[in-house]
């Protein structure tokens, strides 16, 4: 009976440590790793290093040296060399280490083990990267980043730099548009779409830079940000107006860089080589960046007139395209659906958008056009982005590369209220005066309260 009552009394604290950690790594599983799960997997990765290189066909024969070395020391058997590994330095979502490769290996031999490594030091998922010739670094992640989007929250963020999502790896997908000028953003209704453009906006808007929106479902997208819009067209009439207007702020600003650089008048647009980075701070106008959001609405035609109207629009796209980033202008293109069968024009748009975000869509044809031409591995993980998770897509370029990321949530009152608080930060553009979006006034507060609509795209 006394070793029954001591057995429950035992038990009991250890049943409670074995509960609280399983909670911890459902519902928290930053605190899980960091206490749990971290110091196993680095006692793994520790106690079976050379055993796991050598399973995974990562070990090389040993030099000459070494086996002569070996034998004139010691009597046990040599064994295979694996890569030199440096020291283990813990991250909130992981493990990070560094392996100086091999003679005669490469890269892509590491990176084809990744999963076979994932096993064994039981993590989440393994990502490997070249840090310099015959050095990589392993990335282990101890858990699904994705699952519940934590920012870091030290980002190097900078003018046009805009961190919008987290990676799979643990690392801030950054919106950089100095390095990738225009991007096409494709997802389906309630796929996240909506909360990403939300990301950009509101990380704009603390910057220097003008923000012009095209948003033909009658502004309901991007009217709440209308406090630090320099412009907005709600329906095609509109955009009809406003596209022929930044085609002639674009050739004003070559106009500056040539009186500037001493460049010939008759000069084409297109053989100058320049930009507006180049001008002094003093005369150097702000950067705009266009919002085109459910762009098929520009494509679409009814009547003869409109197809007049819908092919200028596209051609004043496709040179804004081609001409905007010398000249400090970058366009954010998103839709729903984005391919040939819109009309004349489209192909040749998409191929002026260097970045590619694909959320989930209704077809595989869709995923096709955001990231078949850049990526075709890539069409099989955007087709498998689930329904009950908003705001997960698959981000490539021109480069072939591509990862998942995950935005995280932003309510729109937050992101309308950055917009009111940085309206001053509007820039001072004459030609987009006539664009500029009325401000509605806020309602006065009364005791009784105010029932707000929820919005259906969050």
């Amino acid at each position: 009976m006394s070793d029954l009552t001591t057995l429950l009394e035992v038990g009991g604290p250890v049943a409670a440590l074995g509960g609280g950690a399983a909670y911890a790594r459902a519902n928290h599983p930053g605190l899980y790793w960091s206490a749990v799960g971290g110091p196993i997997s680095t006692v793994r990765l520790l106690s079976s290093y050379a055993s796991v290189m050598e399973a995974c066909g990562l070990t090389v024969a040993p030099s000459r040296l070494r086996i002569l070395a070996v034998k004139a020391t010691t009597r046990r058997e040599v064994r295979p060399v694996p890569p030199r590994r440096g020291i283990i330095r813990p991250t909130t979502t992981g493990l990070r280490l560094r392996l100086r490769l091999a003679p005669g290996q490469e890269p892509a031999d590491v990176a084809a083990s990744a999963e076979r490594l994932r096993h064994a030091w039981g993590v989440h998922a393994v990502y490997v990267t070249t840090v310099k010739p015959g050095v990589v670094e392993l990335r282990l992640v101890g858990f699904d980043v994705l699952r519940k989007v934590r920012m870091p929250r030290k980002v190097e963020c900078g003018f046009l730099k805009v961190p919008v999502a987290l990676r799979e790896d643990a690392t801030p997908f950054v919106r950089d548009y100095r390095a990738v000028p225009h991007q096409l953003t494709l997802g389906a209704t309630l796929s996240g779409k909506s909360m990403y453009l939300r990301h950009l906006v509101a990380g704009l808007a603390r910057q220097d830079v003008a923000l012009v929106g095209v948003d033909c479902k009658r502004g309901v997208e991007l009217a709440p940000f209308a406090p630090r819009l320099s412009a907005l067209a709600t329906d095609p009439d509109e955009a009809a107006e406003l596209l022929p207007v930044l085609i002639k702020e674009m050739e004003d600003r070559y106009d500056l860089i040539k009186a500037r650089q001493g460049i010939a008048p008759d000069l084409p647009d297109e053989e100058i080589t320049s930009d507006i980075w180049g001008l002094p701070e003093s005369e150097r106008p702000a950067p705009i960046v266009l919002f085109v959001d459910e762009v098929a609405e520009l494509f679409l035609t009814a009547t003869r007139k409109d197809e007049e109207r819908r092919d200028e629009m596209v051609t004043q796209l496709i040179r804004l395209a081609q001409l905007g980033r010398a000249a400090g202008i970058y366009l954010e293109v998103c839709g729903q659906r984005f391919g040939a069968e819109l009309g004349k024009g489209a192909t040749m748009l998409r191929a002026q958008l260097t970045g590619r975000v694909c959320h989930r869509v209704n077809d595989e044809a869709s995923a096709k056009m955001a990231l078949g031409d850049i990526a075709p591995e890539a069409v099989l993980a955007a087709c498998a982005i689930p329904a009950e998770r908003p705001g997960l897509a698959v981000a490539g370029d021109t480069s072939g590369g591509w990862s998942r990321i995950r935005t995280p949530y932003l309510s729109l009152g937050d992101a309308a209220d950055v917009c009111r608080e940085t309206a001053h930060l509007v820039p001072e553009l004459p030609a987009l005066k006539p664009f500029r979006p009325d401000v509605p006034v806020r309602p006065v507060e009364t005791s009784a309260p105010v029932i707000q609509p929820h919005p259906v795209t969050d």
